[in-house]
Parts: C-alpha cells; structure tokens; sequence
C-alpha cells in the first residue's frame, strides 16, 4: 500500500495561514503553527491543515476560489485567466466547455477572494494610512 504522508513533512506551508478568524494566528503566514493533518479528497490530492494555536483544522483550500469546487484545478484556473483576459461570462463559458453560470459563479468566487485579501493586506500594513487609528 502507497503512504501517503510520505511527504507531509516536506510540504512548505509559508503561503497559507490560519483560517479561523477567532485564532490569535489568523492571517499570520508562515509562522509555524500549520500541520498537515491528512490528504482529502477522491485523489487525496488537498491538504488537511491543523492550527497548533486554536486545535482547529480545514482544508488548504478554504478561504479561496478552489474550495468546495467541483472542477479540476487547471479548469478553474482557465476559467479565470479568460476573465482576467476581459472575455465576457458567455464567450468564457464557450471557450472552458462550462456553463455560463459556471464562469458567474467562479468570477464571484474569485473576487470575493480577492477582495477579503485585500482587506486583511490593508489591515497588517502599518505604512498605509487606511489601516491607521485615530
């Protein structure tokens, strides 16, 4: 039978942090506190984190338009770089082999990714003068 934490002790995890918002470690990247727990999924192909400092665990993929999709991966990651390109919800849905509806709800997905990243960059940087007090 193949092992398959054989490299869960090699895996870099300095890009992801903390997802639970209560933890004193939430958006802390690479601070040493995240654990490979397990590998989920049909391919056991996404990471299980666990967070040292609260005990919560939750997938790699949380907090970003990959999670709970149904796609592979490269699909999802075409589907977006046709938005990015500027092509419109229906020539991109044509051109990934999806549903309209698909390309909407990926594209939502994304900026909502994009904009909760933005807030918490906004908030750790003590330089910007909207993240200061008073």
């Amino acid at each position: 039978m193949e092992d398959l934490n054989h490299d869960v002790a090699d895996d870099d995890l300095s890009r992801f942090c903390c997802q639970n918002r209560r933890c004193v470690a939430f958006g802390t990247y690479g601070g040493g506190n995240l654990l490979v727990r397990e590998r989920i999924g049909k391919r056991k192909h996404i990471r299980l984190l666990y967070c040292k400092t609260c005990k919560k665990r939750f997938s790699e993929n949380k907090g970003t338009a990959f999670y709970h999709a149904h796609l592979p991966r490269e699909k999802v990651i075409a589907i977006l770089q046709h938005v990015q390109e500027g092509n419109g919800m229906r020539p991109t849905g044509r051109l990934a082999r999806v549903k309209e509806d698909t390309v909407i709800r990926y594209a939502r997905l994304a900026g909502k990714h994009a904009d909760q990243l933005h807030r918490q960059l906004v908030a750790f940087s003590p330089s910007d003068p909207r993240s200061a007090t008073g």
